[in-house]
């Protein structure tokens, strides 16, 4: 298939999401992040907080806003969001993780958080998973790998920006297994790297609320504004302010 080919199916496929009921009820107005009130005296305000990631951290399904818009509009963060629809960790294609590490996160930048999203689309596009370094190792990665990519995207945060570092999993119709074995793999980095998880993908009440909120996902990854807003911004308030009281002082 031509990329004139795919960029016709994939225009194809917005306008017929952007047309569907479901689409159209979870990104009714009053789920905007307009309407959201701002709260000055949460602990996120003024936090000063990167976001890399592909399309859930983009919004895909919620006409451009995600948790992280929220989090701007209710707690006040000052975020930097780099976020592209299809993308993969590993490999350095145009618009990758990794291109947009060194190109929208400079290490002249000052962040209290970096966060990242554990992207399901590696799996979708047949990255090879590739293997941990032993704890020792602390570059040369594989970084045509998820692993090996991850890794990279955790020695840039450490050495370069000098933050805090997270990740967060997605929710995904996981039938394979390969989301859940990535998973397992990025909980045994984040003993060598030091860095948090925000697991979603295992939060039980969080799929809980998904499933009596049938219009809060338009599929089984991506959120429309109701789920980022009724649902995930909780979570991501609950979870970022626990990691930075967590980092303080270290």
């Amino acid at each position: 298939m031509t990329n004139h080919d795919n960029g016709q199916s994939l225009r194809q496929f917005v306008q017929r999401m952007t047309q569907s009921p479901a689409y159209q009820r979870g990104n009714a107005p009053q789920f905007a992040s307009e309407q959201v009130t701002r709260n000055p005296q949460s602990p996120l305000n003024g936090k000063r907080i990167a976001f890399l990631g592909s399309s859930v951290t983009a919004g895909f399904a919620a006409r451009g806003r995600s948790f992280v818009d929220y989090l701007v509009a209710r707690d006040g963060i000052i975020a930097t969001k780099s976020a592209v629809s299809g993308t993969t960790l590993a490999g350095h294609d145009q618009g990758g993780y990794l291109v947009r590490l060194q190109r929208d996160f400079p290490t002249s930048n000052k962040y209290d958080l970096f966060v990242c999203q554990l992207s399901t689309n590696d799996n979708r596009h047949g990255k090879n998973l590739g293997q941990r370094t032993p704890p020792e190792q602390r570059d040369r990665f594989d970084e045509t790998t998820t692993l090996g990519a991850i890794e990279r995207i955790c020695q840039y945060v450490s050495c370069e920006l000098h933050c805090p570092l997270a990740f967060y999993t997605c929710l995904q119709d996981d039938s394979a297994g390969k989301y859940a074995t990535l998973i397992q793999q990025l909980q045994q980095l984040a003993a060598k790297w030091n860095f948090a998880i925000i697991d979603l993908f295992h939060n039980q009440e969080l799929r809980t609320q998904t499933a009596a909120q049938p219009d809060a996902m338009f599929d089984d990854v991506h959120p429309t504004q109701e789920g980022y807003y009724q649902i995930w911004l909780p979570v991501f308030e609950k979870e970022l302010t626990q990691i930075l009281a967590s980092k303080k002082g270290k």
